[in-house]
């Protein structure tokens, strides 16, 4: 086990927290006698607002102006809660809404790389509330994402417990194709890992292949690290980390400090010096040269297919069997089409039709190189005569204001937007949820033929239900490619054989003769991305937003809580908390709320998009006087515990074995009715029932979503039992209070012969004997009796278990210590 305290003062920590914890905490800090100003960070913390909601679809006209001003509106509350929390917490500053990706700015703004602390230098390094914060990792920087829940009890000086990984070598030789994007080489990278399991395990990249890849190209790898189930993927900085220090505005003294102390410490890489190449616990290969253009889809992101492939791989899913590569529609009905209208046009959908095509998320929208690839494409398209239809909904939302500078400047923006690709903000929309509604008529169109329809985007998840409920493919695709399928409308092409569209003379335009060479694009790139767009961007990030800067807040220590709102709402998780601990108990005669499977993201477990009309959240704001309009999404009200609760296990994609298809609902077995979830978890508290999950492997992959944690708490979710856990959600399941049980080697549900339909008594030991990774003993109902291991990894979470979560032992502590 290792303790590791994340960042010294002079370090930041980088967050998605939740304000409310912090304002709830200091109110029990209060009651319980102790000084409320003690709940503050002991570190600096960065906190960006980057989750943009879309909801202009006419492209024609000023997108980004009405979905900032439409943000404003719907959000206010939730910005002036947020602007009181940077006024009463100290060491907190908060970068406004429409700035930008947490990741990116960090990127090309915040990451020092070394830090000088009065003459002493160290490296920098990074814990974020987002498991994408290995981004940074490309820049050199070792940094990864911990739950949310974890990171509050970091800031107030708790150190992070881990257990020492393994660290892989991943070594890369050989040079891309000039046709190959950096998309391309982590879509194909991530699926070499996933096959490889580096779960829990460090990756280091390595060998003179990395040496061709350029920072943003390596951020890209490093960005999607979650997706190959790795906890960092680190590139050491070399010359080129130095050239991209310089080319983002850094000064030049501290870019000369950063490689001469990295050069005497002995951090400083060649990768073309084997001499310097670490010894590592395994070592793998990927050769560039073998990377082909390619998407992943169509419901995860490992799940690569070559360009070329995808139009038989697509058609082959419609038939196969429900799951990651399946969609079960009959056989003869793969053809079917359905008429509709939209701007008094007559249009037609089918399987595979394109009705979503995103630029989005800091993964690509970080990379100047993939962004003017997309826009010399677009140039190259509009040139030809070619159009995309205009009820697809198309977007470009960048990571930070840097992006619209460089393709204005190179020219590339014009045509952009002639295809429908305007700036519609700078944040998470589209990758996360936010992408907005689709035109009416194209969702009856949708619903009516039972169609299979397709978004493509440059995100970096694609799981089911995340994008767009009526999306049921989902493709992750480099930014080129997004628009290549929206000018071609449909996923069923194969752009070798067939044209994308005919030009004036009506000869046919095929995608090879409008897409441009990765030589191409790296001569724009040198001439148009400068040190000047950076220095001019972040010097003014914290105050360019004009409606954030006249926001007004209240200056209280203590936050007033307005009991009406729907937005901001005190949580439960501290009511009944007392000085004294609670002895651990059993769990007793539980019954299975649900019995899931394989691959159960925080996306099913926590959606953060649109809340549907007919959903348990949709009642509750409903009976508050709200219309559908004003709902808003999960999201954005993740600061009101009953929505959220509501909102658990809300996703329509939730594929639960006792209901036997995809729905938002559950068999509540003491009445036998079917329910929605919150509603069969509603009865079962009220009769003081107990309640666990059956579920699969990798439970809890995907966005590292504190709420997929407290959400089944609130449920009343005693334990999870699962095959495998994605590493931050087993963390914020311990952090609060819930026990992630673990089936044994070569044991399943299936293997034990499990239902879900018996009584669970799990023997937990007494406080005296609980140890780290022990395994406890199951009885059922039925006199079957089995072991499973009870996941607290450390010492450290054992405690936490104790204190009935991670953040009910800070509060003890800091109220103790007043």
């Amino acid at each position: 086990m290792r303790m590791w305290k994340s960042r010294s003062v002079q370090q930041e920590l980088f967050c998605r927290i939740s304000l409310v914890d912090f304002a709830a905490m200091r109110d029990a800090v209060n009651r319980l006698g102790g000084n409320p100003e003690k709940i503050n960070p002991i570190c600096p913390v960065d906190l960006v607002i980057d989750h943009s909601i879309q909801v202009d679809f006419n492209r024609r006209e000023d997108s980004l102006q009405k979905n900032q001003e439409l943000e404003f509106e719907r959000n206010r509350e939730r910005f002036e809660f947020l602007k009181w929390g940077s006024q009463a917490f100290q060491n907190m500053r908060i970068i406004p809404p429409g700035s930008g990706i947490i990741h990116q700015v960090n990127l090309e703004y915040l990451a020092r790389v070394v830090f000088d602390q009065d003459g002493l230098y160290y490296p920098d390094s990074l814990v974020g509330t987002d498991s994408h914060t290995t981004m940074i990792d490309g820049l050199g920087v070792l940094g990864w994402g911990v739950g949310g829940i974890e990171a509050e009890a970091v800031m107030l000086g708790q150190p992070i417990s881990m257990v020492l990984p393994q660290v892989i070598g991943y070594k890369l030789i050989g040079n891309p194709h000039h046709l190959v994007t950096s998309t391309d080489i982590v879509l194909t990278v991530t699926k070499h890992l996933r096959q490889v399991g580096v779960v829990g395990k460090f990756v280091e990249f390595f060998g003179p292949g990395v040496a061709q890849l350029s920072i943003a190209d390596r951020a890209t790898i490093a960005n999607m690290c979650p997706e190959y189930g790795a906890t960092a993927a680190f590139f050491p900085v070399d010359l080129v980390s130095i050239h991209y220090l310089q080319q983002t505005g850094r000064e030049e003294d501290k870019v000369k400090y950063i490689q001469k102390y990295l050069e005497a410490a002995g951090l400083f890489r060649d990768f073309s010096n084997t001499e310097q190449d670490p010894d590592f616990s395994q070592v793998v290969e990927l050769d560039l040269s073998t990377v082909v253009p390619c998407c992943s889809g169509p419901k995860r992101p490992q799940d690569k297919v070559a360009v070329s492939d995808m139009k038989t791989d697509f058609e082959s899913c419609l038939g196969a069997k429900q799951g990651f590569k399946g969609f079960q529609i009959p056989q003869g009905h793969h053809s079917d089409k359905v008429k509709f209208s939209y701007n008094d046009l007559d249009y037609e959908l089918m399987h595979g039709s394109v009705v979503i095509a995103a630029i989005t998320s800091c993964t690509n929208t970080s990379n100047p190189s993939v962004m003017l690839g997309a826009g010399l494409l677009a140039k190259n398209a509009v040139e030809a005569g070619l159009t995309v239809k205009p009820y697809i909904k198309t977007s470009l939302s960048p990571g930070s204001g840097v992006v619209t500078y460089y393709l204005r400047d190179s020219g590339v923006m014009p045509y952009l937007s002639k295809l429908g690709f305007d700036v519609v903000g700078y944040g998470c929309m589209t990758c996360i949820g936010n992408s907005g509604p689709l035109p009416e008529s194209v969702v009856e169109a949708i619903v009516q033929g039972d169609l299979v329809a397709v978004g493509v985007l440059s995100g970096n998840r694609n799981f089911e239900g995340r994008v767009h409920p009526n999306t049921r493919a989902n493709y992750l695709a480099s930014p080129p490619l997004v628009i290549a399928y929206a000018i071609a409308g449909t996923i069923r092409i194969d752009f070798e054989t067939e044209p994308l569209g005919v030009n004036a003379e009506g000869k046919p335009v095929f995608l090879r003769d409008i897409w441009p060479t990765r030589d191409e694009i790296q001569a724009v790139e040198r001439k148009y991305v400068i040190p000047g767009m950076f220095k001019e961007v972040y010097e003014k990030i914290e105050k360019v937003n004009e409606s954030w800067n006249n926001l007004k807040a209240p200056t209280d220590q203590l936050y007033p809580w307005d009991p009406k709102s729907t937005y901001i709402k005190s949580p439960p998780f501290f009511d009944n908390l007392t000085m004294e601990l609670v002895p651990s108990k059993p769990i007793t005669d539980a019954y299975v709320l649900l019995n899931l499977g394989d691959s159960v993201t925080t996306d099913h477990i926590s959606p953060a998009g649109n809340i549907a009309r007919n959903s348990p959240a949709a009642r509750f704001l409903t009976v508050r006087g709200l219309t559908p309009r004003e709902f808003n999404s999960y999201g954005s009200r993740r600061g009101n515990d009953a929505v959220m609760a509501r909102g658990t296990f809300a996703n329509i994609r939730l594929f639960n074995k006792f209901i036997n298809r995809q729905a938002p609902l559950t068999k509540h077995f003491p009445s036998n009715e079917e329910l929605d979830i919150f509603d069969a978890a509603e009865k079962y508290i009220e009769a003081g029932q107990n309640l666990i999950i059956l579920t699969g492997k990798e439970y809890g992959s995907g966005s590292s979503r504190d709420w997929a944690a407290k959400g089944p708490f609130l449920l009343g979710i005693k334990a999870v039992l699962a095959e495998s856990y994605e590493r931050i959600h087993r963390s914020n399941l311990v952090g609060m209070g819930i026990i992630p049980l673990q089936y044994l080697p070569e044991e399943n549900a299936e293997v034990l012969g499990l239902t879900g339909q018996e009584r669970y008594n799990i023997l937990i030991p007494e406080d005296k004997d609980l140890r780290p990774g022990m395994n406890v003993e199951i009885k059922l109902d039925t006199g079957k009796t089995f072991e499973a291991i009870m996941r607290f990894d450390t010492d450290v979470e054992l405690t936490y278990y104790r204190n009935g979560g991670i953040l009910n032992y800070m509060i003890r502590k800091m109220a103790n210590s007043c």
